[in-house]
């Protein structure tokens, strides 16, 4: 976002933190039917991001009648602070894609960063974050 300095534009990128955040605040407000998980892969999961860097997002639905290409239209990336794209699986593909793309799947295991969980009805009496036995959700795990 250009910022007015003298008479010169200064370039300021939000940085990782920033965007962890504004991610995980975004996907609280997502009103998106059967949400379970939302996260970042890429540049700002892995660390190396910089200007003009975009923030890849997964985002765990437990179902969709939309092909996989149509379902990030109802999301409001716009409201993110970067240019953002997002892959949009549903639980069962999520479970699959070790299967159907082990390279993608190996990718997504070491670099996704989970902002956003649904928490289960149990955990929102008990005021915890997550169960023990309830992992986050990773390709071949249950969101």
């Amino acid at each position: 976002m250009p910022v007015r300095s003298s008479s010169s534009f200064v370039l300021r990128w939000p940085n990782r933190e920033e965007i962890l955040r504004a991610v995980a605040n975004w996907a609280r407000e997502l009103r998106v039917p059967g949400l379970l998980a939302v996260g970042i892969f890429g540049s700002y999961a892995r660390g190396d991001w910089g200007v003009g860097s975009d923030v890849d997002l997964v985002v765990i639905v437990e179902h969709s009648e939309r092909p996989p290409i149509e379902r990030p239209v109802d999301l409001p990336l716009e409201k993110l602070p970067v240019p953002a794209e997002a892959i949009v699986y549903t639980r069962a593909e999520w479970e699959q894609l070790p299967q159907v793309n082990p390279h993608f799947a190996s990718v997504l295991a070491r670099e996704v960063v989970w902002v956003y969980r649904k928490p289960e009805p149990t955990e929102k009496r008990a005021g915890s974050e997550r169960s023990p036995d309830r992992p986050e959700p990773e390709p071949a795990s249950s969101p």
